[in-house]
């Protein structure tokens, strides 16, 4: 049953943003009875194809990703001598459109725990800044970004500025290279899991979506690291892009 369910869905049939006929309805379309479609849609919200809104019934979500430039949404020519920052970059090249308080954050000076730790080489028991981000896409969340900074590089900086949208003109990136500090190569790690309880409320994410969890390391061209951060991406919301040229 959930595969003609699934098919009727790919095919269009359904459309995104539409809601399923009613359970009772199904059954009799399919000649079956409510419990092997109440199974049925089950397994199709486990597989992110629906999604059951209140007051609304089964609807079927939304398909086309957002796409989420690679090295290019990073590009100096966006932050340092225009004003676009990385999530705007991405909504840009997605053809949607957006606000800056499509960002929102929260700052606290916070003690690094053991991976920060050894990112920076601190002490054990050493502060740093947690600089933390959610963004929206038309009032829907789909991701977090969560960097961490020391104090005495941006201490009195905009970064530490808790008003929602970037941290002024080309972002936290700018602000780094204001300070002193200018971004010349990244490292970053994907990987995917299920998400927590809170990760799950945070991205309004159905049953059985998994995350896309970013690790992103920030140096200067002495390979000094100005920027930690941790990035939590609902997976259906994304598609990653990256252009590149192949090493020798």
């Amino acid at each position: 049953m959930a595969a003609n369910l699934r098919e009727a869905i790919s095919q269009g049939e359904y459309l995104p943003g539409t809601t399923l006929p009613k359970q009772e309805e199904l059954a009799e379309r399919y000649g079956v009875n409510i419990k092997t479609i109440r199974q049925a849609v089950g397994q199709l919200e486990s597989e992110g194809l629906v999604t059951p809104i209140r007051r609304r019934g089964t609807v079927v979500r939304e398909r086309p990703p957002m796409r989420r430039l690679g090295t290019e949404r990073y590009s100096k020519k966006k932050w340092k001598y225009g004003d676009t920052v990385a999530f705007i970059a991405d909504r840009e090249a997605s053809g949607r459109p957006w606000q800056r308080t499509d960002q929102t954050q929260t700052v606290a000076l916070i003690e690094a725990d053991p991976e920060i730790t050894e990112a920076y080489g601190l002490q054990p028991g050493s502060q740093v800044y947690e600089r933390a981000r959610t963004v929206k896409d038309a009032g829907r969340p789909t991701h977090t970004l969560t960097s961490y900074y020391l104090p005495e590089i941006v201490e009195g900086t905009p970064l530490v500025d808790p008003t929602p949208g970037p941290a002024g003109p080309g972002g936290g990136l700018a602000v780094l290279t204001l300070q002193g500090y200018e971004p010349d190569h990244m490292s970053e790690t994907i990987f995917a899991r299920m998400p927590t309880p809170e990760e799950a409320e945070t991205l309004e994410l159905p049953a059985g979506e998994p995350v896309m969890i970013l690790t992103r390391r920030t140096y200067t061209a002495n390979d000094v690291l100005i920027e930690f951060a941790r990035g939590v991406h609902a997976a259906s919301r994304f598609s990653w892009t990256y252009d590149f040229k192949l090493p020798e």
